[in-house]
Parts: structure tokens; C-alpha cells; sequence
């Protein structure tokens, strides 16, 4: 796939100059950090050295006072709570972070995942009456419940109190909850506002251990937790939630809970983690048990106190998994096909396809796939109940959210965010909604819309690339939004040695003139790839076309020798 580079606009130079001399490292790296927005040397140390006691007090969110003195009232009088999130990761393992904590020293606890199909996302009716003829009197509600205005007045009604922890913005009107966490609100002082909804449910433990002076360290064990959430609901790795991710990924690679390493082992991963295994790896295992059956799997995977009993509910995690992956490969097949048959769906600005045994939980997934291949706003459509439901992904820039809004007359419900979206509407209105929406994006999109953007950081000479910058470089991670891994660019080099590697990888090395370093470049995938009037790439390399190429720095070890490589995210001749 074409990539639009964009890379940055140079850094103001007085700021990089002072930043290079300040932490004693070169121009390139300084102009990466001021970009960043690490232009003193302070944030430099924030940055590079991440303190668990810079955390916030907990006690700056609005409602924190009432939300522990509710809990401590609750466990006082020895009163039943449920702890109750959502079906995705953040919500599993909000809820195995919560009621972990708590069950510790409570007993009168239990937890509550709704059903994807049979209640939909966040506090259901269903949900809140289980609650009350339960006798729950607290529902402490994780990733959800800023928005269940309904649900939480009929917990009122039935006598149920709720805690809301969510870090979703909320509506005009608050739900009548006994207390509401959430940065996000309007009349919230907290100093960070980008936390994940298991990362407001730390803050809640972190302030119960506070005020009854319970050991602080039990409550960092859970940051493995935490770190998952963190990666797999793709909120920003900045702030506080760089310092949580940091230490989270630290326990993740020395001491993670069973249920986690039993996880690890399931993914094979060999190496130290980052971020990027557990967006592809951990992540979907957690998330396939909700997808396809009941999350609840998924929580008594995370809360397992025994590593032989986490191995064999990870094997369970990992058999649904591997049916979640063989649904989302087949629709993906389906999907591509009815794109490619069509002359009409091709030359498209949107795809909006529907088909009525589509599974309802892979359907997010394969309209990312979709955008791999055919890079336009993408809905995936099947029937539920009796309904059209969906699921919305866009492209960069492009407010996906805002275009479906368009076409709300079609719809009976709807929401979502510049980038992803759910939607519902009739069988019979699906026709007219794929012709209004590809109206809407027709007239909305523009060119730089239609080819993905590659955000590149800066030039580099090949000599510049040796393990002192190397080992800056990955001193910069975790990486994830808000904080990406760097990406370079060398302009006018050429190809030596250039082989195919298992039928679908090129590898060659990489010399520019004038530079005695020539790195060994992977390039993923490429191996078939074409360019200019369907020249294949691999031929233009062979004979040493001049070429830029965009790339990151990683280590390969290979028989216990470690060396750099350039792992190829574009290559542009000239």
C-alpha cells in the first residue's frame, strides 16, 4: 500500500540546541523530544525516568471522597457489592483489577460482564436487576455507566447504589450515581485526563489503600493489569499513564500474575514484552471470549490464583481465540470478494457492506482488514435480533462519526468517534443507508483521505545509526499513542544483496553515499509488492534504483549475536 509521508516540521532550533547540550545527546534525537513536547531538561528526566511517585493523588478527582466513604460504608456494614465492566479489555481487566484488590479482605463480592448479544455494551437493564434481586446494595461499574442515566435511576429505585468509574466523556446530564469518576468530566480537576477506564479503577484501589493505610505495593501489583488496558485500548502513553504503562510492562516481563503468564506462554512470546504484543497478542485472547462467548472466561482467567488452573482456562481463552481468528479470516475472505466482483463497490469513496451470518463479534476486526486492502471508511454490516448492526472504521483524519450523524434519519441507534462506530438500523433500510452514507462521503473526502499517512520523525544518515542512539532510542519506549515509535527517513540510497525470504519478505542492505554503515533492511510483506505502472519493487532493488526509505531501528539476535536492523515501513523511488 502507498503511504502519504508526513513527517514533522523541525523543531524550533534554540529549544533542540539547549535540549542537546542539557541531556548530552545529538541534534536528531533533541529535535524527536521537543516534538514531543520533552523540551526541558526536568521533562527530559520525567520522560526518560518514570516515578511512581509522580502519580496523582487520587483524591483530585471530583467524587473520589464520596465514592471511598460509599465503600468503606459498604464493607463496614458488610454489605453485598458487585463489581460490573464491560466485555472488552479495558473492561476484564478493570474488573479483575477491582474485585482482585477487594477480594483480598472481603468476601461479600462478586462480578458481573454483560452479555455482548443478549445486552449490548455497558450497564444493562437486566444487569441492574440481577443487581437488586441479588441484594446487592453497590454496584461499582468499571469502563461503563457515564452515559446509563436510565439504568442507574432504576438501580436507585430498586435500591442499588452505584459507583460510576468510566473515562468516557460524558453527556449533559450525569447519571444519579452515589459518586462519578471520570477525568473526563466537566467539573474534573484532575491534572490527567486520558486515563483507561481500568486505569480509573486503579485510582479508585490506589485511594482506598490511601485512606485506610493499606500497603501501597499490593495495589502497584496490579500494573500488569493496568498495562494491559493501557495498550490494548489505545489511549495515549503520556502523562501518568507513561508511568503506569512503564512499570506495568516491568511486571508484565518479571513477575506477572498467573492468569497473564499463563497468557505469555499461550502467545509465545520469547522475548522482552512491549506494547505492540499486547495489542497483538494478549489482547485478542482476552477480548475473544466476549466476542464470541462470554467474557466471564476472561476474568476468571485474569483473577486465577494457580498456575496449572491459569493454563488450562488460557487454553480455553486460546481455543476460542483461534475460532474468533478462523471467523475473522473467512468474513474478511467474503468480504474482499464482494468488493472485487463489484465494479460499482470498487471505485467506491466508502464500503458499506452487509451480510446477515456475518458473526456480530468479528466485525470490527474485519473492517480494519477491509481498510488494509481498500483504504476508504469502512462499515461491515450482519444481522442481530433482527437488525442490521455494525461496525464503523475510518481512515486517517476522516470523522467517521460525523458522516454516519448524516445519515441518522436510517438509523435507530448509533455511536461512536471520529475513528470507530456502532450503528443499528432496520434489514430494510440497509440499501438506502449504503447509498446516503457513500452520498455523505462522497461529498465530504478528499484526496489526502484516500492514502494512508505514514508519520515520519526525521531524517538520518546511515552512520548516525550505531547502538549509543539505538540505546537512547529504546529508553524513549513504551510506545503507543502520543508517544510512537520513531520512525526515519535516508534519502538516495540504493539496494545490495537484496533475497526474498519465505516467498513474501525482502532483505537486502541498504547504502547511501558517502556512509560506511550499510544495515541489514526486512521489509514485511513486500516481496510481491509493485510500484510505478506495476514495476515489482523486489526488481527495481536489483538494480540498484535510488530509492528514500522510511524505517525503524530494532535489535535482531540470531544464535545469541544481537546486530541492528532497519525494519522497512515504505520505500518511495525517485
Amino acid at each position: 500500500m502507498e503511504y502519504n509521508w508526513k513527517i514533522r516540521e523541525k523543531a524550533e532550533e534554540g529549544s533542540v540546541t539547549t535540549l542537546s547540550k542539557e541531556i548530552n545527546v545529538n541534534t536528531t534525537l533533541a529535535n524527536m523530544l521537543v516534538n514531543r513536547a520533552i523540551n526541558t531538561f526536568q521533562k527530559a528526566k520525567d520522560y526518560f525516568r518514570p516515578d511512581l511517585d509522580k502519580l496523582h493523588d487520587p483524591f483530585l478527582m471530583q467524587d473520589m471522597d464520596k465514592a471511598i466513604d460509599r465503600l468503606i460504608q459498604a464493607i463496614q456494614g458488610e454489605e453485598k457489592i458487585l463489581i460490573y465492566g464491560d466485555y472488552d479489555v479495558d473492561g476484564t481487566t478493570s474488573v479483575a483489577l477491582v474485585y482482585g484488590y477487594l477480594s483480598q479482605f472481603y468476601q461479600h463480592l462478586e462480578f458481573y460482564i454483560p452479555d455482548r448479544y443478549k445486552e449490548g455494551y455497558g450497564i444493562s437493564e437486566k444487569g441492574v436487576r440481577y443487581a437488586a434481586s441479588n441484594n446487592f446494595k453497590l454496584v461499582i461499574s468499571l469502563d461503563c455507566g457515564i452515559k446509563a442515566i436510565e439504568k442507574v435511576k432504576l438501580g436507585k429505585e430498586l435500591g442499588v447504589d452505584f459507583i460510576i468509574c468510566d473515562h468516557h466523556t460524558p453527556g449533559e446530564e450525569l447519571p444519579p450515581a452515589v459518586a462519578i469518576l471520570d477525568p473526563k468530566r466537566k467539573d474534573c480537576n484532575y491534572p490527567y485526563k486520558e486515563l483507561s477506564g481500568c486505569g480509573v479503577g486503579f485510582k479508585l484501589v490506589q485511594a482506598y489503600a490511601q485512606h485506610t493505610g493499606r500497603d501501597a505495593a499490593i495495589v502497584m501489583s496490579y500494573l500488569d493489569l493496568l498495562a494491559i488496558s493501557i495498550a490494548a485500548d489505545i489511549v495515549p502513553i503520556t502523562g501518568e499513564n507513561r508511568i503506569l504503562a512503564f512499570y506495568g510492562i516491568e511486571r508484565l516481563n518479571n513477575n506477572p500474575r498467573p492468569g497473564i503468564k499463563a497468557l505469555i506462554l499461550k502467545s509465545k512470546i520469547e522475548k522482552e514484552i512491549e506494547i505492540s504484543d499486547i495489542v497483538f497478542k494478549i489482547g485478542p485472547r482476552i477480548n475473544a471470549s466476549g466476542r464470541l462467548e462470554h467474557a466471564k472466561a476472561s476474568v476468571e482467567l485474569l483473577i486465577a490464583k494457580d498456575l496449572d488452573d491459569a493454563l488450562r482456562q488460557a487454553e480455553a481463552v486460546d481455543t476460542v481465540n483461534a475460532a474468533r481468528k478462523n471467523f475473522d479470516e473467512n468474513i474478511t475472505k467474503e468480504a474482499l470478494l464482494m468488493i472485487e466482483e463489484r465494479n460499482a463497490i470498487r471505485e467506491m469513496k466508502s464500503t458499506v457492506l452487509f451480510k446477515e451470518d456475518w458473526h456480530k463479534g468479528v466485525i470490527g476486526i474485519v473492517a480494519s482488514r477491509c481498510i488494509e486492502k481498500y483504504y476508504r471508511p469502512t462499515i461491515i454490516l450482519t444481522e442481530s435480533n433482527n437488525k442490521a448492526t455494525g461496525s464503523a472504521r475510518s481512515v486517517y483524519d476522516f470523522d467517521i462519526y460525523e458522516a454516519i450523524s448524516e445519515c441518522s434519519d436510517l438509523l435507530e441507534q448509533f455511536g461512536g468517534h471520529k475513528y470507530a462506530a456502532g450503528l443499528t438500523m432496520s434489514v430494510d433500510k440497509v440499501v438506502a443507508f449504503q447509498e446516503k452514507f457513500e452520498a455523505v462521503v462522497s461529498s465530504r473526502i478528499q484526496d489526502v483521505h484516500m492514502m494512508p499517512v505514514l508519520e515520519v520523525d526525521d531524517e538520518i544518515l546511515l552512520d548516525q545509526i550505531n547502538y549509543k542512539f539505538y540505546n537512547i532510542l529504546k529508553q524513549m519506549a513504551p510506545f503507543g499513542p502520543g508517544n510512537p515509535e520513531p520512525i526515519f527517513y535516508a534519502n538516495q540510497v540504493y539496494a545490495e544483496d537484496v533475497r526474498i525470504l519465505k516467498d513474501k519478505h525482502l532483505r537486502f542492505n541498504v547504502v547511501q553515499d558517502g556512509q560506511v554503515t550499510r544495515p541489514v533492511c526486512i521489509a514485511f510483506g513486500m516481496a510481491d509488492r509493485t510500484k510505478y505502472e506495476d514495476e515489482i519493487v523486489y526488481k527495481m532493488l536489483k538494480r540498484k534504483m535510488r530509492f528514500d526509505l522510511a524505517f525503524e531501528i530494532r535489535e535482531n539476535t540470531f544464535r545469541n549475536n544481537s546486530s541492528l536492523q532497519l525494519y522497512i515501513k515504505d520505500i518511495k523511488f525517485d
